[in-house]
């Protein structure tokens, strides 16, 4: 039997909780995926880090748990996010999102999103879900420096090549160590 278009939605929680970077590219992932194209060229499909930020600032999205560098994202986050960018792809603007957002409750958020995200979570996103519950995920190990490495799973939205390197800088750097190749 299928699961729900809610239920797979769900799913996505367990990677919960996101800084401003990985909020933006797990939606990125499922918004590439649905083949998601904002109609106001303005507004960008795949959000950024500064999107998000500004998303914050503008009270299109909740406040995070934390400030600054060591603020987190939760599964209502990602919510609120994806359901900017769909109704970016549907015309709406962003003072027209902000209207709808106030006056909705969480479980009618997530129904929306996750009717409008159902063809690509019924037939593509799933299959990592799918594969994490089963515990057979490939994971890759990234050495950072002598003894220390950086693992992420193949079918994460944050195993990208770009993503790789930039989280592998980042511990460098925070290391002390942005001299090790």
């Amino acid at each position: 039997m299928t699961e729900s278009p809610v239920t797979l939605l769900r799913s996505h929680a367990r990677h919960a909780p996101w800084n401003a970077r990985g909020l933006a590219t797990h939606v990125s992932a499922l918004v590439d995926a649905a083949g998601v194209k904002p109609t106001n060229a303005s507004a960008r499909a795949a959000p950024s880090a500064r999107a998000v930020r500004f998303y914050v600032a503008n009270k299109l999205l909740d406040r995070p748990e934390g400030l600054g560098t060591a603020a987190t994202y939760n599964y209502r986050h990602f919510l609120q996010l994806l359901s900017i960018k769909i109704r970016q792809r549907e015309g709406m603007t962003l003072e027209t999102i902000k209207k709808e957002m106030r006056e909705l409750t969480g479980d009618a958020l997530e129904r929306r999103v996750a009717q409008a995200l159902a063809p690509v979570l019924l037939t593509g996103m799933p299959a990592a879900a799918a594969r994490d519950d089963l515990r057979v995920a490939s994971w890759r190990r990234v050495p950072v420096a002598d003894g220390i490495e950086l693992h992420l799973r193949d079918d994460s939205p944050a195993a990208t090549e770009d993503t790789t390197v930039i989280l592998r800088e980042a511990l460098r750097t925070a290391l002390g160590r942005s001299d090790v190749k």
